[in-house]
């Protein structure tokens, strides 16, 4: 059995009256792409802010390699090991893309985002960075401002700097989200390379993409998962044809 990366333990989120997410459990692997699925208001958006700290849970556990990050803010999961990427980009527009990547890979540093000194004079910061833009396939963009990016190539630099801080798992929120054919493609094929030597959680809407990569996937309903398998037992559950796929049949 691979090596768990994360585990969320009877996880739960209250806004007052409301159960947002209702006693989730899973297991997130390395060497795993994990898919969280379900229809709006599912509370997937919830789920993976409770695991990026982002919010705080009203129950429940999180554990990072067995380690507890329950009580732990969002630096300091980062610090111990969780990469997320939003819904939105997070990019410093007028920054070069090698800026961007320095500035993450500097943030994961005992010195952090000093004041003083001169972060492109360091030569493991520098190289971290580019090995990042590599890996995403941006290194021969690297001195372009961040704002002349294309969208599919922003979403490629912010998987490049969640990259440079050396995470143990990638949560990725919607990473496809307003990307043409060619674009989603591109980033199919990148988000299927992390998984390489860490574990990779991603919420998403596009199910030919999500079942595409998946290995695993969870399926959300009200708050509550409602099944958990691979691919296949998936999409043979009756409650998520129920509930998210339709009644006509797997997808």
């Amino acid at each position: 059995m691979p090596e768990v990366a994360l585990r969320a333990e009877g996880l739960e989120k209250r806004f007052g009256g409301l159960r947002a997410v209702r006693e989730v459990s899973l297991d997130v692997h390395i060497g795993e792409i994990h898919a969280v699925i379900g229809p709006n208001g599912a509370g997937k958006s919830t789920l993976i802010n409770l695991l990026s700290g982002e919010l705080g849970a009203t129950a429940g556990s999180i554990l990072l390699r067995e380690r507890p990050v329950g009580r732990l803010g969002v630096h300091h999961r980062a610090l111990a090991g969780i990469g997320r990427s939003y819904q939105k980009t997070t990019i410093f527009l007028p920054f070069t893309v090698l800026e961007n990547v320095r500035l993450a890979a500097q943030a994961r540093t005992r010195g952090g985002l000093r004041l003083f000194g001169s972060p492109e004079r360091d030569a493991d910061l520098n190289a971290n960075a580019r090995a990042a833009l590599d890996q995403v396939g941006l290194s021969g963009r690297a001195e372009v401002a961040a704002g002349l990016l294309s969208h599919g190539e922003q979403r490629q630099l912010e998987i490049a700097m969640v990259l440079a801080t050396e995470p143990k798992i990638i949560l990725l929120d919607e990473p496809l989200a307003g990307m043409g054919t060619s674009e989603a493609k591109a980033m199919i094929e990148l988000i299927r390379s992390l998984k390489e030597g860490r574990a990779v959680l991603i919420v998403e809407h596009d199910m030919d993409a999500v079942f595409s990569l998946a290995d695993r996937l969870t399926v959300m309903a009200d708050g509550r998962v409602i099944a958990s398998g691979n691919p296949e037992e998936v999409r043979r559950h009756p409650a998520v044809r129920a509930a998210y796929l339709g009644e006509e049949g797997p997808p």
